[in-house]
């Protein structure tokens, strides 16, 4: 498939979901998928020497439609358009931009929902347990990226961020990693088996193994209402339902809208996937640059770890800033306050873009 052509005014425009499926693929617990489905977008050019890439990480319950407009996601602008595009601080004329879903995913890679050879039948509770980075890494490889300007991402994707830093430590100039942490606030086993209690309170989990059999949505939705309120969606609704009634209806209403795309098993393989997992022991094989981004309302990540991980960072000897985004949108805001946070992003990549002529 060819790269389609770029819009005027610094819009890349259409873009559509791309898959690459890995035969045998090598888990890290010696488990072998016969077969395993990344999708994925892109957008800019790959250069000569596949050196001008950039790689994008979405989080936990996101897509990864982080640019353009994709049918696939109801032509709705990308989470990060504001900040990927001609002209804008990930500048798509001289980068190319991947931006990947993770296995286990709802939004086209392979998760519980796709069937396995073994049995002929739907993965359910016996999808196995992925890490957070290795298909992507096999991704770019496919792709001929050999190596990254930068790996950037809110959430869960700043998780996979510091991931690879400490992981493929000579494969990138940098991370970005927003409204996020070097260590999940969720990562132990007591908080993912309450997790998976809490699905299975719903009359249609039957163990997981719901398929062809029910929707199993009702949980799912209770519980991306709570999410969204952590996130802090009542702020963002707050200027167009001013009345508590009408903001609660358009918050159930988005709420149930994402639970009918999304397969409840994803929430605990992704969950599953970051069991244990610190990368604060490793600061010292990381030899990327940093700019760590965190919003002065974020429940989740709050501005008051910023100190103690820049520190840590720097002890490592690892080159590191620190930005605070001044925005009342809580964890929600890497996107919508893109325009706030740009020129620091500019001219932190400025520099490592400056190599690639």
């Amino acid at each position: 498939m060819t790269d389609l052509p770029l819009r005027p005014a610094a819009d890349i425009g259409a873009v559509e979901d791309r898959f690459f499926t890995f035969r045998k693929f090598a888990l890290t617990d010696g488990t072998v998928m016969p077969e395993a489905t990344v999708a994925y977008e892109t957008y800019g050019r790959l250069a000569p020497g596949g050196r001008n890439a950039i790689l994008c990480t979405h989080g936990y319950t996101a897509s990864h439609h982080f640019a353009g407009c994709n049918p696939a996601n109801g032509n709705q602008p990308g989470s990060w358009d504001g900040l990927i595009g001609p002209g804008k601080a990930i500048d798509t004329k001289k980068l190319f931009v991947v931006a990947s879903n993770m296995l286990g995913s709802s939004f086209g890679s392979t998760n519980a929902g796709n069937i396995n050879p073994h049995t002929g039948e739907a993965y359910g509770p016996d999808f196995p347990n992925v890490t957070i980075v290795a298909a992507q890494k096999a991704l770019l490889d496919h792709l001929g990226v050999h190596h990254l300007v930068a790996v950037a991402g809110p959430s869960y994707g700043g998780y996979q961020a510091f991931q690879w830093a400490v992981a493929y430590p000579d494969f990138m100039d940098a991370i970005v990693p927003v409204n996020t942490a070097p260590w999940a606030s969720v990562n132990t086993d007591k908080q993912l088996a309450e997790l998976q209690a809490r699905l299975a309170s719903d009359p249609e989990w039957h163990g997981g193994r719901y398929y062809g059999k029910a929707a199993c949505k009702t949980v799912l939705t209770e519980i991306r209402v709570e999410t969204l309120k952590r996130y802090g969606i009542e702020t963002v609704l707050a200027p167009r339902f001013p009345d508590p009634t009408a903001r609660e209806a358009a918050i159930r209403e988005q709420a149930a809208n994402w639970a009918a795309k999304w397969d409840a098993n994803s929430l605990i393989i992704l969950r599953r996937a970051l069991l244990g997992f610190d990368t604060r022991l490793d600061f010292a094989r990381i030899k990327a640059k940093v700019l760590y981004i965190l919003c002065r309302t974020d429940a989740l990540f709050p501005p008051k770890i910023a100190p103690d991980v820049i520190k840590a960072l720097t002890v490592a000897g690892v080159e590191a800033r620190y930005f605070e985004l001044d925005s009342d949108l809580g964890h929600s805001s890497s996107g919508a306050e893109h325009a706030k946070w740009s020129p620091v992003l500019r001219e932190f990549l400025a520099p490592l873009v400056a190599r690639l002529n």
